[in-house]
């Protein structure tokens, strides 16, 4: 039998040796492959499209709001003088998609990475959605993964190479909330990542799922609230722009891209995403009776069942929210949702 001082240094051996092998893979070079970035005008995809140009990647955007994108675009191409290609496309749309994947394949002659970023946040209680509602969660964030993979299989499956990386949501693993059509397409999203992973890795196509927990993008704005419900957004905006709570966007886009280079098929991003998981994980039962106790706290559904955007309600009280969590708010949207030429 090996005494205890072998199984130590066998351990850190194999700790080190982990440590380097991470590294080297790491290492290697993203120059000149052709990335993809749907949602790619603000928020996650735009620092995402950022740090790629600067790893020496081709660049494709794609939005629904024609002006963010011809902003993002214009801003983004000021980085090492990069020219980016930016289609517009509702992904929920199978032949919008099919244009996409052929006009991204067309200007660059192929396609090596596709990041699914795209999505949409509607907060509100369970009964205030309408279900056309939740179909548009399902639309944008589980059939838009689904409609880009299928697009885009065939180019991918003939070059026997391909990478397609799945920004879901630790809401795609432990559901919270008030974010119930949010949580329902992120689990179906995580679902079909998943099993994608283990059914193309045989074509040498890789499939990344991310999951991130709460990050500061600024996002909150662009979020959906039930009309007038003026302290489900307050109470959203201070838990998305706390740091202690968040994962800076930076932060986030660099261990994604780390996650790309070392062809991971599962990647947790933050603390707090992987803490919230192991607890739901290990605690089912008092992870439900704990989340019960917050849904009774949060704010509840009145009569109005129309919703409304963040940055409407946010022009609406402006003056209202905490000083230093407004300020942090501020700095996001300008640096993450609202691209300024």
């Amino acid at each position: 039998m090996m005494n205890t001082k072998k199984i130590i240094t066998l351990a850190a051996g194999l700790i080190v040796g982990k440590k380097l092998l991470d590294n080297l893979i790491s290492s290697k070079s993203l120059q000149n492959k052709v990335v993809l970035i749907t949602g790619g005008s603000k928020g996650l995809g735009l620092v995402l499209a950022e740090h790629l140009l600067k790893e020496g990647c081709h660049i494709a955007i794609c939005a629904r709001d024609e002006d963010e994108l011809s902003r993002a675009k214009k801003n983004l191409e000021e980085i090492n003088n990069s020219e980016v290609l930016s289609v517009t496309c509702d992904v929920s749309d199978k032949n919008e998609t099919d244009r996409l994947i052929k006009e991204v394949i067309n200007h660059f002659g192929k396609l090596d990475i596709i990041i699914n970023n795209a999505g949409i946040i509607q907060v509100a209680p369970m009964e205030a959605f309408s279900l056309e509602q939740y179909k548009k969660a399902m639309d944008i964030m589980y059939w838009g993964i689904a409609n880009i993979t299928f697009s885009a299989l065939a180019h991918m499956k003939a070059r026997q190479e391909g990478h397609i990386v799945n920004v879901t949501s630790i809401g795609g693993k432990v559901s919270v909330p008030h974010l119930l059509p949010y949580c329902a397409a992120k689990f179906a999203a995580t679902g079909f990542s998943e099993g994608c992973a283990s059914e193309l890795r045989k074509d040498n196509i890789y499939v990344t799922t991310i999951i991130p927990g709460l990050m500061r993008t600024g996002s909150y704005v662009n979020a959906f609230f039930q009309k007038g419900n003026r302290k489900e957004f307050k109470l959203f905006s201070l838990m998305s722009t706390a740091p202690v709570l968040t994962l800076s966007a930076d932060n986030a886009a660099k261990k994604i891209i780390k996650a790309i280079k070392e062809k991971r098929s599962f990647k947790v991003l933050g603390f707090q995403a992987q803490t919230l998981m192991e607890l739901d994980h290990f605690f089912p039962n008092l992870m439900t009776w704990a989340f019960s106790r917050v849904s009774q706290m949060v704010p509840a559904a009145h009569e109005e069942s129309s919703l409304e955007t963040g940055m409407e309600i946010e022009e609406k009280n402006k003056n209202t929210e905490i000083p230093v969590f407004r300020e942090i708010g501020r700095k996001a949207q300008e640096e993450h949702q609202r691209p300024l030429s």
